[in-house]
């Protein structure tokens, strides 16, 4: 049975500073690059890590050849170390306010790959820029993803997607509205015979191609609406990577149907063409989600608005 005051007298000799050694040890997996990234001098790191071992009693990082890499338990303690690092990071930086300019913080994104293509790019882009220090974390989002339980335990701080009927538990933040279109190849039939808006059936019949399902039976937002409609489409293609769809159907005879601004970014850089589609569709609405562990988290909202900054600019182009 373990000594509960031998353990209080272990974490009394662990300081956030040596904590955040042992992290950067083990993810640089070298003491000198450790260093400079600390801004220590090599001896002191190695004397942290000295003491680390000894805590440990393990060696936490061996040679390897030429290298370094952890042991076992060093691999255990990367996590651990860096949720107490964020953890930290977190404790008081909201009530200070969030400075970009020297924030060293985490964002962490789930995002469909449904958006526009330019969307993830160009928000990376603008949060280098200004926060140099943060990091980005960015996960897919599928259809089938836990992305209530990820925002409430702090694993993701926003979700970002398209939506029929959003979640009315979260917090939510539109983005835009997007018209459903048609991506085809350039030569394909109904580029010059339209497809007849009185009867679809020729669409209907045409080979589509479409997202992989989450599981037996799920149907995406197209496929809801046209099941309500009593209709259904010959779907003869599946891909689980949305963004190799266009590609697909700039060789074939299938038929992408998808919001226009997502279209357009491919219209110029393969041989496609935007048709409108012969059934109406509601727009697709693509919001920001967020739990109210974030709500008023300086560093939070900082992100909210640069992801809506970008949503805006790219709709205007």
């Amino acid at each position: 049975m373990t000594d509960p005051s031998k353990n209080q007298m272990m974490f009394d000799k662990i300081d956030l500073h040596l904590i955040r050694v042992l992290n950067t040890v083990l993810t640089e997996r070298s003491v000198s690059r450790a260093a400079i990234r600390l801004g220590m001098y090599q001896p002191a790191v190695s004397a942290s890590l000295k003491r680390l071992r000894e805590l440990a009693g393990d060696p936490i990082l061996v040679r390897s050849g030429a290298g370094m890499v952890p042991t076992d338990a060093g691999l255990r303690m990367i996590e651990p170390s860096a949720s107490i690092l964020r953890a930290a990071g977190m404790l008081f930086s909201d009530a200070k306010g969030f400075d970009p300019g020297t924030a060293d913080a985490t964002f962490r994104i789930a995002a469909s790959d449904y958006l526009d293509p330019l969307f993830l790019p160009q928000l990376v882009a603008q949060i280098k820029t200004q926060a140099p220090r943060c990091h980005i974390d960015i996960q897919p989002l599928s259809p089938d993803s836990d992305y209530r339980s990820h925002l409430a335990q702090g694993q993701v701080d926003i979700v970002i997607g398209n939506w029929s009927s959003p979640p009315d538990d979260l917090h939510m933040g539109r983005l835009f509205g997007d018209e459903v279109v048609c991506l085809v190849a350039k030569d394909h039939p109904a580029v010059r015979k339209k497809w007849d808006a009185a009867n679809p059936t020729s669409w209907l019949e045409a080979e589509h191609i479409a997202p992989t399902a989450t599981h037996p039976g799920a149907k995406g937002i197209i496929d809801e609406h046209l099941a309500k409609l009593g209709l259904s489409r010959n779907i003869t293609v599946r891909c689980p990577h949305f963004g190799l769809m266009p590609s697909m159907v700039a060789s074939s005879l299938l038929v992408m149907t998808t919001g226009r601004q997502y279209c357009e970014r491919f219209a110029g850089l393969l041989p496609v063409k935007i048709l409108p589609c012969p059934i109406e569709f509601p727009r697709m609405m693509y919001y920001q989600l967020w739990h109210e562990r974030t709500h008023a988290s300086a560093a939070a909202k900082w992100l909210r608005d640069h992801v809506k900054s970008v949503a805006n600019a790219l709709r205007k182009q």
